[in-house]
């Protein structure tokens, strides 16, 4: 996949394009990609998603505080990418680009950048100043400027809705599997191994301390789970703590993610590793010391081996 800034020199070959924001790439977005691809092929053309970095949510400032990104860019990249799409193309957005009509935006980008010869909407996609860019709109822009529009149904036949906001809901909830259904494959978050206290050494449980690549992604909630990691190239189980480590700092609010990676040995400070979130298998206790905080991972280690023995995310 081929990926560029809209300001970048482009040549795209009889351009099919949609345009959304797709946090998540969930099933709902996977449908429009896969419809894009099949409009492409037909068309002979390049399959070209337009995407907008950094979130708008983020830029204008709307509940900035609490909202996270289910993906960073480069998540982002990674999930467009595994679904054959031939083109990934960012707009970088600003107050700018957030007040350009929708026709504004269109001219400006579809047409005069990119040369779209069809335009695939979803059921509720809207873009433009105020997300005036609806069908109606839209149909009069396809015949000035010449292009076709093709709208896509609601995903139906029963499944359930799909939304980011609802696979936001789940993972803050520690509901995994509901997040992994309406995404089609678990939650995952890329970080950076950094130097922690080392405790987890002293009682046999050495472990990784991760730090999230973009400080708006989201955690999940606190509590010890079940996860697969990618690191330097190989797949290993491992389990995780999410929390404020209680036993041993009992009055710190900072938040750490622990990561004991089975069968790893090593330093690997400044490595960056995947972990995918397989499941929650309790929340975060405070125990009496070290030797009662042993004895409950070692408990912990026993189901998180026996739920990753019949999971094969990575």
């Amino acid at each position: 996949m081929k990926v560029s800034l809209i300001d970048e020199p482009l040549t795209v070959q009889r351009p099919v394009v949609t345009i959304g924001i797709f946090d998540g790439v969930h099933t709902g977005h996977q449908f429009i990609l896969d419809r894009l691809k099949e409009e492409a092929r037909r068309h002979r053309g390049e399959s070209v998603v337009v995407t907008l970095w950094p979130h708008p949510r983020i830029v204008l400032n709307k509940d900035v505080w609490n909202f996270r990104l289910l993906h960073t860019r480069e998540e982002k990249i990674r999930e467009l990418d595994r679904r054959g799409v031939d083109r990934l193309i960012f707009i970088p957005f600003n107050r700018e680009v957030a007040s350009l009509s929708a026709c504004e935006f269109v001219k400006k980008y579809l047409v005069d950048r990119i040369g779209l010869e069809v335009l695939i909407m979803g059921y509720d996609n809207r873009f433009g100043y105020n997300r005036k860019g609806n069908p109606k709109k839209l149909a009069s822009l396809a015949n000035v400027y010449g292009f076709k529009i093709k709208h896509l149904p609601e995903l139906g036949n029963g499944r359930e809705r799909v939304s980011s906001t609802l696979i936001r809901n789940a993972i803050l909830h520690g509901e995994l599997e509901t997040a992994e259904r309406m995404l089609g494959y678990p939650y995952y978050m890329t970080g950076t191994i950094v130097e922690g206290n080392r405790i987890g050494r002293k009682i046999g449980f050495p472990t990784a301390n991760v730090h999230p690549l973009d400080p708006y992604k989201l955690i999940p909630r606190d509590g010890v789970y079940a996860v697969k990691v990618e690191l330097k190239g190989s797949s290993c189980n491992g389990m995780l703590n999410i929390g404020c480590r209680p036993t041993m700092d009992s009055a710190s609010a900072v938040k750490t993610i622990e990561t004991h990676i089975f069968d790893v040995s090593g330093n690997f400070y400044g490595e960056q590793v995947v972990i995918h979130f397989i499941k929650r298998i309790r929340d975060e206790m405070k125990f009496g010391g070290l030797d009662e905080l042993k004895i409950q991972l070692g408990k912990d280690k026993l189901i998180v081996e026996q739920l990753l023995k019949v999971s094969s995310v990575i």
